[in-house]
């Protein structure tokens, strides 16, 4: 009997994954591949394209061969990483700098020459002027690389947050666009007219005609041939927003809290734009023909970043399962202020440093570990605690991600 099945590409910080779902929407086959995150120095982290695409293109290519024969695909979505951004050349599709993280700082000397103030970029854009968003980005890889200035004033310059990276290779160049959530974090959208903003783009000097459509979060994206099946992308959405939705949060003052590379705490506030200060305002998804659904958003940049640091650096233990034995046997008080690339939210410093608090003789291992969880819970406290002030009656808090288990 021929067999329907809805697919989503996720392309995350650390993999790239292709699943695929019945119609009863039970997970039913997944094909996952690691990528490489590197840090050429300090404040950078950056990803090779070509690698990024190989991985999404092949666990595409792995799920798509575990279907059942006759099988068919009702509609296919991607969900993907934000702020990571990437420029390629719109003859060749070779990328023409490294593909830089959301993690990365290194723009962060950009922004002191933008002419427009915080409260002016919160108010268009719902986000903070920090390097994390990609518009800085832009403009310092314009700066420093040669060859995306030349393809630039060649107009050949094609500049995306990875998901338009992504669709534009594997539709084969026919559909350059991306979605609200995905657009508004270059810093170059405004939230509220659903637009490029002609005064953040003269901001940061760049054109709009090296950036993609932006179409409804859920509508038409064109299609995607591959293994010999017509896919049709019918969602394009931000990795946040989609984690809100499959948690089944998108009720009005629904809440969950995302704990994976970075810990995301989301609280849905439908139609209207709720300001809490130190607080984002993001677009959370858009129907076709339908007014878009915000929500406001903490982000703490260190989670899962934190202890992965610590397992890196200093082997103080092999897998983060571990994580929790560890802070069981914790005995004695220690604080960590986790910065990995800098605070996020509420207080935006990207300045700051890792740092510990209350070492003495007894302190062990067992208490660093515990030390940057519970750092990285205070830090989501406090957002959690200005979100609650604003009125909110938030109830239950829907946890998902790696460190949530």
């Amino acid at each position: 009997m021929k067999e329907d099945f809805i697919l989503v590409l996720d392309q995350g910080s650390s993999s790239s994954r292709a699943l695929a779902f019945g119609l009863d929407g039970r997970l039913r086959f997944k094909a996952q591949k690691k990528i490489a995150l590197s840090y050429p120095r300090t404040g950078c982290a950056e990803y090779d394209g070509l690698e990024l695409l190989k991985s999404q293109s092949e666990s595409l290519s792995e799920v798509l061969a575990k279907l059942p024969e006759g099988s068919g695909v009702k509609a296919l979505g991607i969900a993907a990483q934000r702020s990571t951004v990437a420029l390629w050349d719109k003859d060749t599709g070779v990328p023409l700098c490294p593909v830089l993280s959301w993690q990365d700082g290194r723009a962060q000397s950009e922004l002191a020459r933008v002419p427009l103030s915080n409260t002016a970029i919160h108010d268009a854009t719902g986000l903070y002027k920090t390097p994390y968003y990609s518009a800085s980005k832009i403009r310092w890889c314009l700066d420093n690389f040669p060859e995306v200035r030349q393809a630039a004033e060649n107009k050949k310059l094609l500049v995306s947050p990875v998901a338009g990276f992504l669709l534009w290779h594997l539709s084969k160049g026919r559909t350059f666009a991306i979605d609200p959530t995905q657009a508004q974090r270059t810093l170059l959208f405004n939230i509220k007219k659903l637009k490029w903003d002609p005064r953040l783009l003269s901001a940061f000097g760049l054109s709009a005609a090296m950036l993609p459509e932006v179409l409804p979060t859920i509508g038409d994206f064109g299609k995607i041939k591959a293994e010999g099946f017509e896919l049709p992308v019918r969602a394009v959405i931000g990795d946040q927003q989609a984690a809100l939705m499959g948690m089944g949060a998108g009720a009005e003052n629904a809440a969950a809290l995302n704990y994976g590379t970075g810990a995301f705490l989301l609280v849905n506030t439908g139609t209207k734009l709720v300001k809490v200060r130190g607080i984002l305002n993001s677009v959370g998804w858009q129907a076709a023909g339908e007014p878009p659904c915000y929500f406001l958003e903490s982000t703490v940049n260190s989670a899962a970043t934190a202890l992965e640091w610590l397992r890196q650096k200093f082997g103080i233990f092999s897998e983060l399962s571990e994580v929790d034995g560890l802070c069981r046997l914790s005995k004695n008080r220690l604080f960590c202020l986790p910065a990995i690339g800098g605070i996020g939210a509420p207080y935006w410093d990207y300045s700051t440093f890792t740092s510990f608090a209350g070492f003495s003789p007894h302190t062990d291992k067992h208490d660093v570990v515990r030390s940057v969880v519970e750092g990285i819970a205070y830090m989501v406290g406090d957002a959690f605690e200005l979100i609650k002030k604003k009125g909110f009656n938030i109830t239950e808090i829907r946890a998902s991600g790696g460190l949530s288990h």
